[in-house]
């Protein structure tokens, strides 16, 4: 992986996918194990979907400058909207780690990582949040309890199962093992300040003043399956 696949720059490394009538970019080492998964899914009575996967570094940018700028909400470890003028620049940069990735070191940068649903289970006229309480309460409980117990067979886990008090548990978001370690392994300190100098961001000077807590705290605090 070069710095500019990991960073999410270019789409080198991916290949379409189709997964349920719908192509995805997908890293050229996860593709078969992804079907593989979807088909299992399938087969058990679910209706595998995925609601996000590759992201690019300009569309990770635009999520965050819109949060940074108040356009789209900060939300708070409850998924409630945080009033923007409370918080300062440092403040927001940190509330926005909590369910957004920095841009350049976003997981769906890799081509890895897929954020999925059970179609068949949503109700009708309801729209996917993609909040924590769908899955461990809510309509998508059913297929997360089948996620916990059969992803391991195909490559994949839950890299945000648990509050680590960085991201937020993300009961939907799954990674393939192999490949997001060797991506993470790669993901320096020096390519990722690089790569935010070349493309600013909003609240970059915070940014760059604590980008080890960042990297600590945001990006590789995640769960760690053995390979």
């Amino acid at each position: 992986m070069t710095p500019e696949q990991l960073t999410g720059q270019v789409q080198t490394h991916l290949t379409p996918t189709l997964v349920d009538q719908k192509e995805f970019l997908v890293h050229e080492q996860v593709s078969q194990d992804l079907l593989a998964l979807k088909s299992a899914a399938d087969a058990a009575g679910f209706n595998f979907n995925i609601a996000s996967g590759f992201r690019s570094y300009q569309r990770q940018s635009e999520i965050w400058n819109n949060k940074m700028s108040g356009v789209s909400p900060i939300l708070d470890s409850n998924s409630k909207p945080i009033p923007i003028e409370q918080l300062s620049e440092h403040e927001r940069v940190m509330a926005i780690l909590r369910w957004s990735a920095l841009p350049g070191a976003s997981r769906h940068h890799w081509g890895c990582e897929f954020d999925v649903f059970d179609r068949s289970a949503l109700p009708e006229g309801v729209r996917l949040q993609l909040e924590p309480w769908e899955y461990q309460t809510g309509h998508q409980k059913e297929f997360y309890l089948w996620l916990s117990d059969n992803l391991s067979k195909f490559g994949f886990y839950f890299p945000y199962d648990l509050d680590r008090g960085g991201v937020a548990i993300e009961p939907w978001h799954i990674s393939h093992v192999e490949t997001s370690h060797t991506c993470l392994s790669l993901l320096t300190l020096d390519i990722l300040e690089q790569q935010l100098h070349a493309a600013p961001i909003l609240g970059l000077e915070s940014v760059l003043s604590q980008l080890q807590q960042i990297y600590n705290q945001y990006i590789s605090n995640v769960n760690q399956v053995k390979l």
